[in-house]
């Protein structure tokens, strides 16, 4: 039964992949398996009487490929298997798949034929338990399914990408659609996942049995943006829907707490403050003139304010620290973003008051960020991106979002949860200053940190993917041209509440 991918759909790690199989090991797995890649194989093989090709493994990903062709053979396509292991040395299941293979008159070879296009590349090489890079034959044969410019299905996960992390384990299939068993894999959608698996096709192969109390995360969909907010009541003012405070843009940075502010203003705070740091800052924000422009001091000094967000273009100064300690001593829930990060990881004191507040928090760290924090490279936060992020929830006891393609929230002691949504195009400055003002902004009118922190994820990401489709990104989309999408969005879902309050 193939399985629809969206809100709420649990997400796995190998660990929890192998527990599910062993559960069912009376259960024909690569019978079932195998099947759903022919069926899938079959609709997207073209009807232009070209073969298919099928790269099959030295393992259990090899018997699925081997089941598949079989199939696929009895319903008369022409077929071609490439194989390279040893026979003896097949696993027991995959073994018997490449018995039933010959026994239907099928043949394998140890090399690519020479004949013309295919309709179909079937990757079969390697499936979730891949932990090194791949070398010699296997690689050679990776990069002609990467050249060869046919549709690649990939059986279970792109061979070559690590089902945990995304990782690429030295090279990696491109595949335009990937077939993934009984539970969706979390590397699918994070790292380097999203360029090389197409689109994802989940089949949990009838196993309907309680699955999902063994995932550790889910993947963040619509559904977080769709009850976030209680729909507004008509007798309401501007008070009634928070005020929120930015503090950042030192000289020359100005533009990322202004980008903050206005992300915070159209999502609905109904007043927002922005305290700048700069000497010569301006009085008027002359594109969004609601904004009201104090300094860091003045804003500090309200006692109206329902949440600070703190470090959007903040700078390294010693001036920018002493306002995040005076931020954190105000006991309000907070955003902490870009440079005040940078200064929370470099100064103990900073970093002993966080963990002290039991005021809620959240932390948005991109990787470099993320490494600071933890005390590590960039490249060990990449390595494991779930890990973590996890960590920096527990340690700093706040909600974290651990920014990039697939971005990771973890809030301490809860499951972690992925974000599907998303684009290239957000790779452009001020991303994050937006990303920023929208979470302050849902909890000043009231959400809780945790869903705060998820609808503003998915719902940037979504506002961004709304661009694209009306051709604005993703190259040039600019972090200013999410906040209106996102708008319209939010409004789209609190339109739905408010026309049925059972939703809430």
């Amino acid at each position: 039964m193939q399985v629809d991918i969206g809100y709420a759909t649990p997400l796995y790690l190998t660990a929890d992949i192998r527990r599910l199989e062993a559960r069912h090991a009376h259960v024909p797995l690569m019978e079932r398996a195998g099947l759903a890649v022919a069926n899938h194989a079959r609709t997207l093989a073209a009807d232009n009487g070209k073969p298919i090709l099928i790269f099959a493994g030295p393992g259990n990903n090899g018997g699925d490929a081997f089941v598949a062709a079989r199939h696929l053979k009895q319903w008369h396509f022409a077929v071609t298997v490439v194989f390279a292991g040893e026979v003896a040395k097949l696993p027991a299941d995959a073994a018997v798949a490449f018995a039933r293979w010959r026994a239907a008159g099928g043949t394998t070879s140890e090399r690519l034929p020479l004949s013309g296009g295919w309709s179909l590349v079937i990757d079969g090489l390697f499936g979730i338990g891949v932990s090194r890079a791949i070398e010699g034959r296997y690689a050679d044969w990776i990069s002609i399914m990467n050249y060869l410019g046919a549709p690649v299905l990939a059986i279970d996960i792109p061979s070559g990408l690590d089902a945990d992390s995304g990782r690429v384990h030295g090279c990696c299939v491109r595949a335009t659609h990937t077939i993934t068993f009984i539970g969706a894999k979390a590397g699918l959608y994070t790292l380097d996942g999203p360029d090389h698996c197409g689109e994802i096709l989940l089949e949990n192969l009838d196993l309907d049995d309680g699955a999902a109390d063994l995932a550790p995360g889910s993947l963040l969909g619509s559904g977080a943006a769709a009850t976030v907010l209680a729909p507004r009541l008509r007798n309401s003012h501007k008070g009634s829907h928070g005020s929120v405070g930015i503090i950042g843009g030192d000289s020359g940075m100005v533009g990322a707490a202004l980008l903050a502010g206005r992300a915070a203003l159209k999502l609905g705070a109904g007043r927002v403050y922005v305290g700048l740091l700069a000497r010569d800052a301006p009085l008027l924000d002359m594109t969004q003139p609601e904004l009201m422009i104090r300094t860091a001091d003045e804003v500090l000094k309200l006692d109206h304010l329902s949440c600070l967000a703190v470090g959007p273009g903040m700078g390294r100064s010693a001036e920018a620290s002493f306002y995040l300690h005076q931020a954190l001593e105000a006991n309000l829930p907070l955003v902490i973003d870009a440079d005040a990060l940078n200064a929370l990881a470099v100064r103990d004191n900073i970093k002993i008051l966080l963990k002290q507040i039991v005021t809620e928090k959240v932390l948005t760290p991109h990787p470099a960020e993320a490494a600071r924090l933890l005390g590590c490279s960039t490249a060990a936060v990449q390595a494991d991106r779930i890990a973590a992020a996890t960590v920096l929830a527990h340690d700093y006891t706040a909600h974290v979002v651990l920014k990039g393609a697939g971005s990771i929230c973890a809030s301490p002691g809860e499951p972690w949860r992925m974000n599907s949504s998303g684009n290239p195009g957000m790779a452009s400055a001020g991303m994050g200053d937006v990303l920023s003002g929208i979470i302050a902004a849902l909890l000043a009118q009231g959400a809780d940190a945790r869903h705060a922190l998820d609808c503003a994820v998915w719902l940037h990401g979504a506002a961004a993917d709304g661009c694209v489709a009306d051709g604005v990104g993703p190259v040039g989309l600019s972090a200013g041209d999410t906040i209106d999408r996102a708008r319209r969005l939010l409004n789209t879902f609190n339109i739905a509440a408010a026309r049925d309050p059972g939703t809430h």
